[in-house]
């Protein structure tokens, strides 16, 4: 007699909207790689005081990581975020207003203040709602709107500048923030429990399957003195800052990186800013799925990004001379890098549920100060040597030593659901 499937209204209902949600933000975070093509010339500053403005975000960043963590664990995922929309889209139209540069570092430290919480949030939900043996591929799915955000940001930004300026671009591209605050408030649930939208054939699965992984996880770390003194804790906390100082320091100058190896318009610059996401979407996609099917954590975070690494180095090897095969090499780079679903995942099988908010929280608020050093330090290489190159270089060495610090990680079994949900999981898809 054949297994009934369990239903999976949780995947296109969880996901999508948090999917939106965070697509948005991150293009609010991240439009300013395109503003910088007008705004260094309007408020008078070089690529040393860009790459301030970029990386400020990531102090701001820091305050809301561990609150932000708590509050969806304790309180609600859903009212946190939808408070967070508000705050971020009126914040981020703000830019549109500064005149000078203190104005702007003002304006992104408090957009990283008011996104800070909403990443560990996003996450803290999703472990509510997504048990380990479907998490990579939900953690991944969700990872998509950092690469979808950055496909549209890129053509989109470069038609908005060829049309108008910087100042439309920031107003334009942070309205879509607000209206998505009510349609969050009206999508999302807390927890299955909650929801009225699922069957109770969906609900009891996920209830049952969370509550027996959270005693086992529970049983082998049973407080947040245990997290913090795990091994795997640790070394994932050193490795995640130095793949921030690689991913974000390719991210927010990747436009200028283009421009030098294409030189092409700022259309065609964001035009082809697109291809390096569209591989890092593939990849994150492929890596995940491996890696919920091994559960070998180490090998799909340490592999992608000495990958990452090698295909940064062959990019700038090739450099304008080949610009082809430039950016080739430099898109392949971050189809392989973009491996931080599999990261999440890796987290959530080794602390206890409930410390995981904290830790969570604490990793990426210690984790994301790479997000400022890596703009901060290639802009002030580019304006230092005139070129991209070494800033280039500086991220190649740094996404070597994540690459080599996961591999100190050490594996253990995560706890697997029954041959029964698991049958009933693959069935569902």
């Amino acid at each position: 007699m054949a297994t009934q499937a369990i239903p999976a209204q949780r995947w296109v209902r969880i996901i999508p909207a948090a999917f939106l949600m965070y697509t948005i933000a991150f293009m609010d975070r991240n439009n300013i790689a395109f503003g910088f093509f007008g705004m260094q010339k309007d408020l008078q500053i070089g690529a040393t005081a860009s790459g301030i403005a970029a990386g400020i975000f990531f102090f701001g960043y820091l305050f809301l990581q561990v609150p932000g963590a708590w509050l969806a664990e304790r309180w609600s995922a859903k009212r946190f975020i939808t408070a967070a929309l508000l705050v971020w889209g009126v914040t981020s139209m703000a830019t549109a207003l500064v005149q000078n540069l203190t104005q702007l570092l003002i304006v992104r430290f408090v957009l990283g203040v008011v996104e800070g919480g909403v990443s560990p949030a996003t996450m803290i939900l999703l472990t509510k709602w997504f048990p380990l043996s479907e998490r990579s591929r939900a953690n991944a799915l969700w990872y998509l709107c950092i690469p979808a955000a950055s496909i549209v940001t890129g053509p989109v930004s470069g038609w908005i500048l060829t049309h108008y300026d910087w100042r439309v671009l920031f107003a334009l591209e942070g309205a879509p923030a607000l209206i998505w605050a009510a349609i969050w408030w009206w999508l999302i649930d807390d927890s299955p429990h909650e929801a009225a939208w699922i069957t109770p054939a969906e609900r009891d699965y996920l209830e049952t399957t969370l509550a027996s992984e959270r005693k086992t996880i529970a049983a082998e770390t049973p407080s947040l003195r245990d997290v913090l003194r795990n091994r795997n804790v640790i070394l994932l906390l050193v490795l995640f800052c130095f793949l921030q100082v690689g991913f974000y320091g390719y991210g927010l100058w990747l436009p200028t990186i283009v421009k030098a190896l294409s030189q092409g318009t700022i259309m065609q610059v964001g035009w082809i800013s697109a291809i390096p996401w569209i591989c890092a979407m593939i990849g994150s996609l492929l890596i995940s799925a491996r890696a919920d099917r091994t559960r070998d954590y180490k090998t799909h975070i340490a592999g992608p990004i000495l990958l990452g690494a090698l295909f940064l180095a062959l990019s700038v090897w090739a450099g304008p001379a080949r610009p082809v095969l430039a950016i080739g090499a430099l898109s392949l780079c971050l189809g392989f890098m973009y491996c931080y679903a599999v990261y999440w995942a890796a987290l959530s099988a080794f602390v206890a549920a409930d410390v995981l908010a904290v830790a969570m929280g604490t990793i990426n608020a210690i984790g994301n100060l790479g997000g400022f050093f890596g703009p901060f330090i290639v802009g002030a290489l580019i304006q230092r040597t005139g070129t991209p190159v070494v800033g280039e270089a500086f991220l190649i060495g740094c996404l070597v030593i994540s690459g080599l610090v996961a591999l100190q990680l050490r594996n253990r079994d995560a706890p697997r659901p029954s041959a029964t949900a698991q049958s009933n999981t693959v069935a569902a898809h």
